[in-house]
């Protein structure tokens, strides 16, 4: 299965979907912000970034950015409850596999990771 980077600021949200993607068979790896989340990208390799867009220090715009730059390979899926958020991402649709919009049940999360991984 797929490794996975989490980078959200919600303990709890990130919590809750790395256990639910592990119960898929992935190895799952958090960070609580962009900055974390991209300290991590260099530390090891990933299948794909899954990164809230709203987040303290490095916001997942950027992080999308920086990793789509250094990791060309992996795949970008972002998640947010703030429309002019998603339209923010825009410039990345080169980029990212889609931006998956907050709240979310668990079968939605574990689908959306599914598609961007067979992307």
């Amino acid at each position: 299965m797929a490794r996975i980077l989490i980078t959200e600021d919600e303990d709890s949200l990130r919590s809750f979907v790395a256990r639910a993607l592990r119960l898929d068979g992935h190895e799952t790896y958090e960070a609580a912000d962009g900055a974390e989340g991209l300290e991590r990208l260099s530390e090891s390799s990933f299948d794909l970034l899954l990164s809230d867009i709203r987040m303290p220090v490095m916001d997942g715009i950027e992080l999308a950015h920086r990793a789509a730059s250094s990791f060309p390979d992996m795949k970008i899926l972002l998640m947010t409850g703030y429309a002019e958020q998603r339209e923010r991402a825009d410039d990345l649709a080169a980029k990212i596999v889609d931006v998956v919009a907050k709240p979310f049940a668990l079968p939605d999360i574990r689908e959306a990771v599914a598609r961007a991984l067979a992307s």
